[in-house]
């Protein structure tokens, strides 16, 4: 048989850590950035924006491993997720972990170039990102585990940025200042907002084979909650912004953003697969057009 006739090992591997759609590691890459952008008041510098970005993307393509090999026997009943690689048998499930692997401890390398309280940090991270493809068994809600684990990379930004090199555990707390922690619940509320809309994709197949979603739990309520949460993820950003006294190209981002906003609540409000899906998939240019704003609000002083 023409090697051709078989897909190459590599791109099998591409496939499975989404190389292709790159809209899942650009919803992680955004708030990063901007807490990066915000702890240095300005640009961090080069090494820092290497790391984050790197590291953003690393990381997702490991979760995405993990979470193909956790939820195999599930995504072989859901329409849009029975051809991934690993559910489908082109990678088996020690490929995909040693994979996911691999690219974990990449990323892990990159963090050690920071400081003690961002390497810290990078325990908990990777513990939460381990443990959310299981949380869909026992949690009614798992999309707010998913959004600790989407947030890590904020508190992580403020200490690379403020941290120094005390290896003690309350250094930690004194390099990520209080803001930071309102900026990781106002981006946890957005992960609610936008993983509810891909949870409404899949509803009806997560109906039948038993998982628990925030798309089930809210049920006839989804819409609102959606829209009640971006409400509270661009009004707790803007507060932040308002508080640290950026420039006015800040909240002009926020604004961009919410126009999008209304947008996806259009998109979404008859619950259509077509529109629930295309509302979640362009969910990084929100991030995008509030990233902009704090990186044009340093511009302007």
């Amino acid at each position: 048989m023409p090697s051709t006739a078989l897909p190459s090992r590599f791109s099998l591997y591409l496939d499975l850590i989404r190389w292709n759609r790159p809209a899942g590691w650009l919803l992680l890459l955004w708030p990063t950035l901007s807490a990066l952008w915000m702890a240095a008041d300005g640009f961090p510098g080069w090494h820092l924006l290497i790391v984050f970005t790197a590291g953003t993307v690393l990381m997702r393509s490991a979760g995405c491993c993990i979470n193909d090999v956790a939820d195999k026997d599930f995504d072989l009943h859901v329409k849009r997720t029975a051809q991934r690689p690993v559910t489908s048998g082109v990678v088996s499930v020690r490929e995909a972990l040693g994979v996911g692997t691999a690219l974990a401890l990449l990323s892990f390398g990159l963090v050690l170039t920071t400081n003690p309280p961002t390497i810290w940090l990078s325990v908990p991270a990777v513990l939460v990102a381990g443990l959310y493809p299981y949380a869909k068994r026992v949690i009614a809600m798992p999309q707010a585990v998913l959004g600790v684990a989407f947030s890590f990379g904020i508190p992580m930004a403020f200490s690379a940025v403020q941290g120094g090199q005390d290896w003690s555990l309350s250094a930690v707390g004194a390099s990520v200042p209080p803001h930071a922690w309102w900026l990781v619940l106002g981006n946890l509320c957005w992960v609610l907002a936008y993983d509810t809309e891909y949870a409404m994709v899949d509803r009806d197949d997560d109906l039948k084979i038993g998982i628990k979603t925030s798309a089930i739990t809210l049920g006839r309520h989804d819409v609102r909650a959606v829209m009640t949460f971006y409400v509270l993820y661009l009004g707790l950003w803007a507060w932040v912004g308002e508080r640290l006294g950026l420039a006015w190209p800040y909240q002009l981002g926020i604004g961009v953003a919410a126009v999008q906003v209304v947008w996806h609540g259009w998109l979404i409000r008859t619950r259509s697969r077509e529109g629930c899906f295309k509302a979640f998939r362009l969910n990084h240019w929100v991030g995008a057009a509030v990233f902009a704003g704090t990186v044009l609000a340093g511009w302007v002083r």
